[in-house]
């Protein structure tokens, strides 16, 4: 596992080397390596491909799809800047993986995740039909159902990413993990605000955070547990319903 990832500018390059290098010992799968990388001249072209590679049925609606990534795009440079972020913070907290290349062509999570930033912007662009049908479509063919109108931070890992949902309104941000079966939306009882998780906080599988709840920074939310009420900043909540445990003696300051 890599210590640190490439920065932005970086990271294309590195991608292209790892596909070169193995497309020189394999030469059956350079052509899987040429359609993904090679043939590609920048990020965001590749993750465009890979969006429609893998998302919608039928060859026209996967042409529309990453023919709308690239929009998204060209548009929104910020949107591949994410893209970088989130294939680093893969590279740094997935002991599994050793390289930038896998992840980028095997991680359904993270091909999702890109997914739903071009709904994102959809949404907010004016086009929220053609928002929620990329997201009804990501959520057949990867099982991650993301709400076009929820707020996603970078760098962020979706880990296995089967069974996760984020329902509309919600906020995650920045450095964030979700593991496997995460639910994150509002209570039917309270039709109000939905959930705002901070930075860094993990989410292990199972989860369930719902209702007008903040999750404080680097908080953890174990395995199965429930959450309906706030998490403070660096505790971690287990549990149904969830209870609080080794919380830190001194807060921490927002932004830490």
């Amino acid at each position: 596992m890599a210590d640190t990832p490439p920065s932005s500018p970086e990271l294309w390059p590195s991608l292209q080397h790892e596909a070169r290098r193995i497309a020189a010992a394999d030469p059956v799968f350079s052509r899987i390596l040429s359609a993904a990388i090679l043939d590609h001249s920048d990020l965001g072209s590749a993750v465009a491909q890979q969006i429609g590679v893998r998302i919608g049925s039928g060859d026209a609606a996967r042409a529309r799809f990453a023919a709308v990534a690239r929009e998204a795009y060209a548009a929104a440079p910020e949107l591949v800047e994410a893209a970088g972020h989130d294939l680093g913070a893969i590279a740094t907290q997935d002991p599994a993986t050793t390289a930038l290349l896998p992840p980028l062509l095997n991680y359904k999570g993270y091909v999702a995740l890109q997914a739903h930033r071009v709904a994102h912007w959809l949404w907010c662009n004016g086009q929220p039909d053609l928002a929620l049908l990329l997201q009804a479509d990501t959520s057949t063919s990867l099982q991650v159902s993301i709400h076009p109108s929820a707020r996603l931070g970078t760098g962020m890992f979706l880990d296995h990413a089967t069974g996760i949902v984020i329902g509309a309104h919600s906020s995650i941000g920045d450095d964030v993990t979700i593991l496997q079966n995460v639910t994150i939306g509002r209570h039917d009882a309270l039709p109000g605000r939905a959930p705002r998780i901070g930075r860094g906080v993990l989410l292990s599988s199972g989860a369930t955070v719902l209702g007008d709840v903040a999750i404080g920074d680097f908080a953890k939310i174990g395995a199965g547990a429930v959450v309906t009420s706030d998490v403070p900043a660096g505790c971690t909540a287990v549990g149904t319903p969830a209870r609080l445990t080794n919380c830190p003696e001194q807060p921490i300051p927002a932004g830490a």
